[in-house]
């Protein structure tokens, strides 16, 4: 049975059992802080369970992509070296949200596991949670498990928890015994080891809790059912065979990398590895650039980052030496785009970035290997052979190296390396990581609205029609969520009002601003959120009376806000067609930003756009605008919307019924934002900036309407400006300013030349002032240069003329700055090193630098300290 197969029936029998098919959420958890990536199939389901948000269904059955590689569910380390462990896997569930509990989960789980993968029963072994003893004796009476198969274990094996925080519950494992083939000896046992003969295959959490950071748990509102079973795991089992990586998920991959490499997979344990290695980290490279995740520095892309490194270096292990992974992220698609189609709209930027990235750290990983070398050659001098844990964890960390590359590069040389010294720096870096780790960066409203959201509450939104609606006030809070009855005079807090025609921040839309009015007073509206899809919430501050519980109010939204935000909104769209049409369709929105001042939208690109692109993006616009075309908006059902074409952002959460909004000819896109009711109503269009925000990630900045007539009329005023100031004509601006750019580069090369000659005259005086420090010839001089470059002239001078000793010129360069350069001969660099002489030299004068052993550069900003600095160097020599 393959895996589509197993996939597709546990899919359908929870369908034929009444569950909604819900197909995968993105890695990128939606409205999560806490998380880095989706670890779990729950996770898309989080506020539902809390009982935040309703969903059309109360049963529902997925196929999850996951992704572990932090965090509490960190599998990192063992991928590749087990049989079992993985970054990216699939996990089969099936949900129940207040419907079933505890008993019918485990009939489904019964019925799909002896019936549907007709798996034996006499194998089948339970554990369940030590104080769960109802788990236990459902087993027992519901699907007939004997007794002597039901092992009560702790809170660390049959508790579960999504994190530090969320839902969790006490959970019931199902286990199969694999055979004695397998055993590790004789303690193996459920509960005693964790060898594979007792193979964990399906995990039944029933969620009765709600933890908080404190670690106190809180009955959920409805008592509900969160199951999990890696795809992976009961594909093995089905197949017959011992490891995740030889089923079928699997192995055509690694049999074609095999093939590229010119190794065999199962002859030896360390190419194994590195094969297991690169096929898993191809699945979550792939998966993780589909989901709009590229590789940074920080954060998500910094994890990206480290697997495409990762399986780069295992690759080399095995003789890949060139870029291969961009190859092997197309198998994925190939495997895969059956059940996630969205793999196939991005294959060709995917293997282009993978590639990039392939170029870029094979370069990174040559410099890697040869600051080790040069490390282990000045080692040698010293009579040394252990590399610092410090060293092997810069060479970690900058330079992708794991410890055991180090191990394996510096063993061959008789070295070893300081692991716990570098345990210490991974351990500080972690916790480092952990204090500026900020989550998501999305807005957490969860916490000031969770009463009022656990409380079911919903407004309705009647902003599409109409800015001004009269409604009764339902709710108000203080501004950290405290109930209240009334908000006084020169307070804040929130408003929630049966029906409101304030548009709640959301899909990159910035909320509405305005006022509201009762009887007794009247407040600002500053700004609004969405608390939940349906309900809508406005932060205000009261000016003069106060608002009460139940009264009647108006609202108003500031119409000049929301026509500046329409106009700045629609027009992404446009930018959005612009782009693909102009670029190519592997541009995609990866995020944006729409107010009344300005518009930002984020892109997958992997170049800069040129100055022509960047014109024919802003014609295309334009053009769209002047044709005055209807934006028409209806709502659709979501199988309606896809057979029109219409356009969806990858990671959006979408209901049933969609609302399309059609620009005819121009764009169609899934859009819950306000819009212009015509393109022309957007005025004008102007790019004010195109840059780099991440890898294969442009920006744009731009402006419409009365703020794009600002900019330009600015650029005018300082056109002019410029004009008067060159006294030039209109059109000859460019002109003027190439011409004085060419008269100052001749100026600075007649002053360099004039610099040297100076230098040059003063370099025959300063060999006679040559002296002798405990054996050792010194020429330290003040010289009377502004330029750097010709105190580096005169020093490399009067090097060769010197055949032995140590060289110190210092001088006050532009600014009142200091520049100093320290140079020794090669014969004394074993007892003198230039970077280490130049540190407290250059501190007498307020400065700092380093260097090679024969030569190093410092710079200073206190010009008093020069005599101060050339006595410290001589103080240093005659103690050395």
């Amino acid at each position: 049975m393959k895996a589509s197969e197993i996939r597709e029936r546990f899919l359908t029998f929870f369908k034929n059992n009444g569950h909604e098919i819900v197909s995968s959420s993105s890695l990128v958890p939606k409205d999560d802080p806490s998380l880095l990536f989706t670890n779990a199939g729950m996770v898309q389901f989080k506020k539902t369970f809390l009982g935040q948000e309703q969903r059309d269904y109360v049963r529902a059955t997925t196929s999850q992509k996951c992704l572990r590689v932090g965090g509490k569910h960190n599998d990192l380390e063992n991928v590749g070296r087990t049989a079992r462990h993985h970054t990216f896997f699939e996990m089969l569930g099936n949900f129940s949200f207040g419907d079933y509990f505890k008993e019918d989960a485990i009939k489904f789980c019964w019925k799909f596991l002896t019936e549907e993968l007709k798996l034996p029963k006499d194998k089948l072994y339970i554990t369940i949670y030590k104080d769960d003893d109802e788990a236990g004796e459902l087993w027992q009476k519901v699907v007939n498990v004997p007794a002597d198969r039901i092992f009560k274990l702790g809170e660390k094996e049959n508790f579960w928890s999504m994190g530090d925080t969320g839902p969790c519950g006490p959970c019931s494992e199902v286990h199969i015994d694999q055979g004695e083939n397998m055993t590790c000896g004789p303690n193996c046992g459920i509960g005693k080891c964790d060898c594979d003969r007792f193979l964990e295959i399906w995990n039944l959490v029933f969620m009765q809790y709600d933890q908080d950071g404190e670690g106190n748990r809180v009955p959920l509102p409805r008592p509900s059912i969160d199951t999990g079973m890696g795809l992976e795991r009961i594909t093995a089992v089905c197949q017959g065979v011992q490891s995740n990586y030889e089923t079928d998920l699997f192995q055509p991959m690694i049999q074609a990398i095999a093939k590229k490499a010119g190794v065999k997979y199962k002859e030896d344990g360390e190419i194994d590895t590195a094969l297991q290695v690169i096929a898993d980290h191809s699945r979550s490279i792939a998966f993780l650039i589909t989901d709009q995740i590229l590789p940074s520095n920080e954060g998500r892309g910094y994890v990206l980052r480290r697997l495409i490194r990762r399986a780069f270096r295992f690759g080399r292990l095995i003789g890949l030496t060139d870029p291969f992974l961009h190859e092997t992220v197309r198998m994925v698609v190939s495997e895969m785009s059956g059940q996630f189609p969205e793999l196939e709209d991005n294959k060709e930027f995917m293997a282009r970035m993978v590639r990039e990235e392939e170029e870029r750290f094979s370069q990174t990983l040559d410099k890697g290997l040869i600051i080790l070398e040069d490390e282990m050659e000045e080692l040698k001098k010293e009579g040394k052979n252990t590399i610092s844990g410090e060293l092997a964890f810069k060479l970690y960390d900058t330079f992708g190296f794991p410890l055991d590359i180090v191990n394996d590069v510096t063993e061959k040389h008789g070295f070893t390396v300081d692991e716990v010294g570098f345990k210490a720096a991974m351990k500080e870096q972690k916790t480092r990581a952990k204090k500026a780790w900020k989550g998501s960066g999305e807005k957490d409203t969860a916490a000031i609205f969770r009463t009022v959201l656990e409380a079911g509450l919903k407004n309705r939104f009647t902003g599409y029609g109409e800015l001004v609606t009269d409604s009764r006030i339902i709710n108000l809070l203080s501004e950290s969520g405290d109930h209240l009855d009334r908000i006084s005079q020169g307070s804040g807090g929130w408003l929630i009002t049966a029906a409101t025609p304030f548009y709640g921040e959301s899909g990159g839309q910035m909320g509405d601003s305005g006022t509201v009015g009762t009887l007794t007073g009247n407040a600002d509206i500053l700004e609004s959120v969405k608390a939940s899809p349906e309900l809508t919430a406005c932060k205000i501050f009261v000016n003069e009376g106060e608002l009460l519980l139940e009264q009647e109010a108006k609202l108003e939204v500031d119409d000049e806000i929301r026509l500046a935000t329409e106009r700045n909104h629609t027009v992404t769209h446009l930018l959005h067609a612009a782009l693909r049409k102009t670029l190519g369709d592997h541009v995609k929105q990866s995020g944006s930003l729409v107010g009344p001042n300005r518009l930002r939208f984020d892109f997958t690109h992997i170049a800069a756009m040129t100055p022509a692109e960047v014109r024919q993006v802003e014609n295309e616009v334009n053009r769209a605008i002047l044709t005055a075309t209807k934006v028409d908006v209806q709502e659709l059902s979501n199988k309606e919307a896809a057979e029109k074409g219409a356009t969806a952002l990858f990671g959006e959460k979408y209901g049933d019924v969609v609302r399309v909004v059609d620009i005819t000819g121009e764009s169609m896109e899934l859009c819950g934002g306000t819009h212009l009711k015509s393109t022309g109503e957007a005025g004008t269009f102007v790019i004010l900036s195109e840059s780099g925000v991440a890898a294969g990630i442009r920006r744009i900045e731009a402006a419409t309407g009365w703020n794009a007539l600002t900019f330009l009329q600015g650029q005018r005023d300082e056109i002019s400006k410029s004009q008067d100031l060159l006294r030039a004509a209109p059109g000859q601006v460019s002109d003027k300013i190439a011409a004085l750019i060419a008269q100052n580069k001749e100026l600075t090369r007649q002053n360099e030349q004039l610099q040297a000659k100076l230098a040059s005259g003063a370099g025959a005086d300063l060999m006679s002032s040559i002296e002798e420090i405990a054996g050792i010839k010194v020429l330290a001089a003040k010289l009377e240069l502004t330029n750097v470059k010709a105190l580096r002239d005169q020093t490399d001078a009067l090097k060769s003329k010197l055949d032995s000793g140590i060289i110190c010129l210092i001088a006050e360069v532009e600014d009142n700055k200091v520049s100093l350069i320290i140079a020794v001969t090669k014969d004394l660099t074993n007892r003198f090193k230039a970077g280490a002489l130049i540190k407290p030299v250059a501190a007498e004068v307020g400065g700092g630098g380093g260097g090679r052993p024969d030569m190093a550069q410092a710079g200073g900003t206190d010009p008093k300290g020069i005599d101060k600095a050339l006595a410290t160097l001589k103080k240093v020599i005659a103690e050395s």
